[in-house]
């Protein structure tokens, strides 16, 4: 082809340099109106990148759509395995992380007090020369903060704290389902999270965590879930949910069960009794329960534990307890059904490990364990890359504050982790931070809670600018390794760099280049692919990965001490505080626990349940509200033993009396106006107001807090797109049946 000024401006910004494109669109061909780009410029030509996006749980596979160098649009890859061509809503979002109009542009030093946000631009000359001044001086004291990417991002910082000295620690914010993870370990002696193979089941019942939305693989789920629902692979599928809150989940299900908060784990125990009752002669009941048979969970007969469980009069129609669950164990033994469930909110408990191990017995008493249909145990890691760095625990996070404060560490460096607005302000990280005594260095793209506090900021590339790898988490029961590559350039005035070669290129000028495992993060990559995996290069970025099916993990029988192991960890959940309601916070649908809030597509996109956008509201029991004399839109103090956040509030017939359900994500203090804009009012941090107490596995009990709800006397209107709901107007709503008891008094909870 001849070299024509046309073509070298097309090519030269079409995209990254290397970008390999996927040839799934190669006979498309998009024309886009030329009013602002100059004549010579417009190729009418598209080209769809396969990449990976992280940002969202679980990750997904995705393709990016360029032109003139440009990313237009966000699509699912429908060659990945996981999400198979379909997208989390979030996922557009990427694209405004790219051109926000708020990310740090260069390197900048701090020119005012600690927090103000106060800085100046410099040269990144001058900023590596500080930053490798830094680690030089403080390398032993040096405390390495990121999020909880594994593969060769973790590998490189670990490689780097460990060059000199230091320490990597991986923060997932209080919804770290820590207690989930150790259940896995305990019960599947696996640390990689097994997947349930939800598309192939032909009933389904779970426990407490939203799946649809943001727990697990949401996006890998949702895709599975559709085909149970439409029958792809035989009658459709029936789900039963059990659970306090009115959930995405909870809404899809044919039954909806509520249940006390942190009952989670009684409920999956009373369907497991239930099952064993009903089936005696099943090896996998006598395998699990052995001579005793099934008196050996004689103690969690629902009927012996309906003062734990509260399931409302109405839902049992007229039956007890323990009929209600035989029934419903009948039907679901006779399907090979399948568990899922016991993390995220359900685990956020002092008893969360129970919560979790529990749905997963259940699962081993059906035998649907490594069966289709079933829970499938994942295989090893693909490659030598560490899995994830262990997530810190509430008390270690206590105990980095405390060094932090006292000067034990003298340098902190940040990517991506923000545990001043992520964890409780009882844990002491905003105080620690303002420490002066104490260096601190963001590599983190945009400003938030936590890199406002730096001396120095080094920001990293956007997503589609750089490279990365993953390893999706669950995998889909077989092998998969995930490829991030740079598809678009920053624009003209952003100078980002690689966090990863920042770390490599530190470590060579301090005389440390062979503690590091490669001369660059692409080239560890391509190492990866290339050496570990035997794989073309090319073609791996093409598809946005590799994976091998045929890769999968052999099924362990559980041990004879499992269902003793469960049973002596059984505890109702302990709640802290006091108050006439039960906080239930839960983790925002696209802006999650606060990450994605400098976005203005996660902010703008409808909460699926209540249609609420950029707000943080509280759902409680519309009868409720109305004997408090509450209505939509109230501004209403939230207070518990650890401090008061305002919110709007949402009276739902379908909430449980005595629960308030508030979003995360809320009441960020520092960066994009996108994510600091909203009056106090209508957005507060609902994390900062739990106890610093944690549950038996370290992680933050952000589900065990009671509290109260007072009207301010203030009121605004609520951001949604639903109409009106009021009783009053339209008559009782038929959920409310469900809370009422036989005398019209309020029931449940």
């Amino acid at each position: 082809m001849k070299l024509s000024r046309r073509n070298f401006l097309a090519w030269a910004g079409i995209a990254a340099t290397g970008a390999i494109a996927c040839d799934l669109f190669d006979d498309e061909l998009r024309v886009q109106s030329p009013a602002l780009i100059p004549e010579d410029l417009v190729s009418g030509r598209d080209n769809w990148y396969a990449t990976y996006d992280s940002s969202t749980p679980g990750g997904q596979g995705i393709l990016v759509r360029v032109m003139e160098g440009r990313a237009k649009k966000v699509r699912g890859n429908p060659r990945f395995p996981t999400n198979q061509g379909k997208q989390s809503v979030a996922a557009d979002a990427i694209l405004q992380a790219a051109y926000h109009p708020d990310r740090i542009a260069g390197p900048m030093l701090r020119t005012g007090p600690r927090g103000s946000g106060q800085f100046r631009a410099i040269t990144w000359e001058e900023a590596l020369n500080r930053f490798n001044a830094a680690v030089d001086t403080n390398g032993n004291r040096m405390l390495l903060m990121t999020d909880g990417r594994c593969a060769s991002f973790a590998r490189i910082c670990s490689a780097f704290a460990e060059a000199f000295g230091g320490r990597h620690v991986a923060f997932g914010g209080a919804a770290d389902d820590a207690a989930y993870r150790a259940a896995v370990r305990d019960v599947m002696g696996s640390g990689n999270l097994p997947y349930h193979d939800i598309a192939h089941a032909a009933t389904l019942v779970s426990f407490g965590s939203d799946f649809l939305s943001t727990w697990g693989s949401p996006t890998s789920y949702a895709v599975a879930y559709g085909k149970f629902r439409s029958g792809d692979y035989g009658p459709r599928g029936t789900h039963v949910h059990f659970g306090p809150r009115y959930s995405m989940t909870a809404a899809n299900a044919d039954k909806w069960v509520p249940i006390a908060p942190g009952a989670e784990g009684y409920a999956a125990m009373a369907m497991a009794w239930a099952i064993a009752e009903s089936h005696p002669e099943s090896p996998y009941v006598q395998a699990i329960t052995g001579e005793a048979g099934p008196g050996a969970l004689r103690a969690f007969a629902p009927d012996a534990n309906a003062g734990i469980l509260q399931i409302p009069d109405a839902v049992l129609g007229g039956q007890s307890l323990n009929d209600f669950f035989y029934a419903m164990a009948h039907d679901y033994a006779a399907h090979g059904g399948l568990a899922i469930g016991g993390g995220g909110e359900a685990a956020a408990y002092s008893n969360g490990r129970f919560n979790a191990s529990a749905p997963l017995l259940v699962n081993y008493l059906m035998g649907n364990v490594g069966h289709e249909g079933g829970l499938i145990p994942n295989p090893d890691d693909p490659i030598s890359s560490p899995s994830p760095v262990p997530l810190a625990s509430l008390d270690e996070w206590r105990l980095i504050a405390a060094d932090i404060a006292s000067n034990a560490t003298g340098l902190v460096i940040i990517h991506s982790a923000d545990p001043v607005h992520g964890l409780p302000a009882g844990v002491g990280m905003a105080d620690a931070l303002r420490n002066e005594g104490v260096a601190i260095i963001s590599a983190s793209p945009f400003i938030d809670d936590t890199s406002v506090m730096a001396d120095l900021l080094i920001p990293d590339r956007a997503a589609l600018e750089d490279w990365g790898d993953d390893l999706p988490s669950p995998m889909p029961g077989y092998q998969v390794y995930a490829v991030q590559q740079p598809v678009i350039n920053p624009l003209p005035d952003l100078d980002p760099r690689s966090f990863p070669d920042v770390l490599i290129n530190a470590a060579a000028d301090l005389g440390r280049a062979d503690a590091m495992p490669a001369e660059s993060y692409e080239a560890l990559i391509r190492a990866n692919v290339e050496g570990t995996l035997g794989a073309d290069f090319n073609e791996t970025l093409k598809y946005g990965g590799w994976w091998n099916d045929g890769a999968t993990a052999n099924t362990q029988s559980p041990s004879g001490n499992l269902l003793n192991d469960i049973v002596n960890m059984a505890a109702p959940a302990e709640m802290h505080g006091s108050g006439e309601f039960q906080l239930l916070p839960f983790a925002h649908n696209t802006v999650l626990d606060g990450r994605n809030a400098h976005l203005p597509w996660a902010q703008n996109a409808p909460d699926p349940v209540t249609t609420v956008a950029w707000q943080t509201w509280v759902e409680i029991n519309e009868q409720q509200a109305r004997g408090m004399g509450i209505r939509e839109g109230d501004v209403v103090n939230i207070s518990t033993s650890s401090g008061t956040i305002q919110a709007l509030a949402y009276p739902n017939p379908g909430m449980p009396p005595g629960i308030a359900a508030v979003p995360m994500g809320g009441g960020r203090t520092a960066g994009s106006e996108f994510a600091t804009g909203r009056d106090s009012r209508e957005s507060g941090n609902v994390v900062s107001i739990l106890a610093v107490a944690a549950n038996d596995s370290g992680g933050v009990t952000w589900s065990g807090n009671r509290c109260t709800i007072r009207p301010t006397g203030d009121s605004m209107a609520v951001s949604k797109m639903e109409g009106g709901y009021t009783s009053r107007e339209v008559g009782e709503h038929p959920a409310e049946q469900v809370y009422k008891t036989t005398s019209g008094e309020e029931g449940g909870h």
